[in-house]
């Protein structure tokens, strides 16, 4: 809403500072302050109506050090994240941008599934939350509406890079040629990017037109069941991942962080071909909302680090989760969730191997068998006698190396 302000502001009458609205950058830094402002400062406040309202976790004896003088620490604090995330989004990014709009949806569908989730914990007295069918139902609901409005919204395009053949004789002409002249015209795509890869694209259609390419026409199909699949494999890891103070906020800080990075040099013409990549117009507007999430997120482990005064709940996780997912998909870039979200993915692994290693074992010798003490994975470390801290702060930094390892496949073909 400033954005729009200032910009009439600056149009009708060039007011002064007005046009620092329409950089990126100084609207992406306004909003990370903003939301820092609005989490750590509101953040206690809202942690306050929490208490009021008794809204405690309640804690099931696992036989963790520490577990039970968490009880009654007041959750859903995810509110906070998701405020101090929109609020600043509202008021500072292009609110008809399409990837600013799908965001803003994923937000707060994620929001509510994730908040009845708590609710039926807390105020039902049912420790299991929401049905397992219905969330999976919310997150494939998400799934199809990202799906297809990726794939069908004139709004979302991507520019390739004219065959080197043609940018030598451009630059022969001109060597000073600006770089959206060695780009082709907008064009819709289902090409996306695969890292460590020397052509570093691959397009969904041939995952069906290699069959025939008449049926090119329902790669949508696949397409969307990649994003359902992308979704609800991010959201639950995210979840699963939500263990321990701070373990889940601030791994995400560094995955999303990341994320940015590759929304402002994909969304750069400049950027993408220096560093040869895929140029996705309008997707560096998503810098806006990355900026606010980031911010969130920090704010919110002034109260979340050890010893936690909120925790985040579902309301907070499977949020998190589902906006990490939408990004990575929407700046192509969701070949790399295995490298970039791989705390996620070891959480979600460690549960599958440990649950199907049990039942094969209960099968086969009539006694279940475990690979871990106890899963997830940070339960692990746990049990090994590792104090949280310590298991957050090396989670945070193999974190840090996914992400650089991550960053480098720009330039790792």
């Amino acid at each position: 809403m400033l954005y729009y302000l200032f910009d009439y502001l600056e149009k009708q009458f060039q007011f002064p500072g007005a046009t620092l609205f329409g950089f990126l950058t100084f609207r992406a830094a306004l909003a990370m302050i903003l939301s820092l402002l609005i989490s750590t400062i509101y953040g206690k406040r809202i942690i306050r109506f929490l208490q009021r309202q008794q809204v405690g976790e309640t804690i099931r004896n696992l036989g963790l050090a520490g577990q039970q003088e968490k009880a009654g620490t007041p959750t859903m604090g995810g509110v906070i994240i998701i405020l101090a995330t929109l609020i600043p989004v509202l008021l500072l990014a292009k609110l008809e941008n399409i990837y600013i709009i799908l965001l803003i949806v994923t937000t707060l569908w994620m929001g509510v599934i994730g908040f009845i989730d708590d609710y039926i914990k807390k105020f039902k007295n049912d420790k299991e939350g929401l049905k397992g069918r219905f969330k999976i139902l919310g997150q494939v609901g998400l799934g199809i509406i990202v799906g297809v409005t990726l794939f069908f919204h004139s709004d979302v395009t991507m520019k390739e890079k004219l065959p080197v053949a043609e940018q030598q004789i451009l630059l022969a002409e001109n060597p000073k040629v600006e770089a959206s002249k060695l780009f082709k015209d907008e064009i819709k795509s289902t090409k996306t990017t695969i890292p460590f890869v020397k052509g570093n694209e691959f397009d969904y259609a041939d995952l069906v037109t290699w069959i025939s390419p008449s049926l090119g026409k329902y790669a949508w199909i696949i397409f969307i069941m990649i994003v359902i699949l992308i979704i609800t494999a991010v959201s639950n890891g995210a979840n699963l991942t939500d263990g321990i103070d701070g373990l889940a906020a601030g791994t995400s800080a560094i995955i999303v962080l990341t994320l940015g990075i590759f929304a402002w040099v994909s969304g750069n013409i400049i950027f993408s071909d220096y560093l040869n990549i895929m140029y996705i117009p309008r997707v560096e507007e998503i810098t806006i909302y990355i900026a606010a999430f980031v911010g969130a997120l920090i704010g919110f482990l002034w109260y979340n680090t050890f010893p936690a005064q909120v925790f985040m709940g579902d309301t907070g996780s499977l949020t998190i989760g589902g906006i990490i997912a939408v990004i990575a998909i929407a700046v192509r870039k969701e070949w790399l969730i295995p490298v970039l979200c791989g705390i996620f993915l070891a959480e979600n692994l460690s549960v599958i191997m440990q649950v199907s290693w049990f039942k094969y074992t209960k099968k086969k010798y009539g006694e279940g068998r475990r690979i871990f003490k106890m899963s997830p994975l940070h339960h692990h470390y746990q049990k090994s006698g590792y104090h949280e801290s310590k298991i957050v702060t090396r989670f945070w930094i193999v974190g840090i190396l996914l992400a650089i390892l991550s960053i480098v496949t720009l330039k790792i073909r």
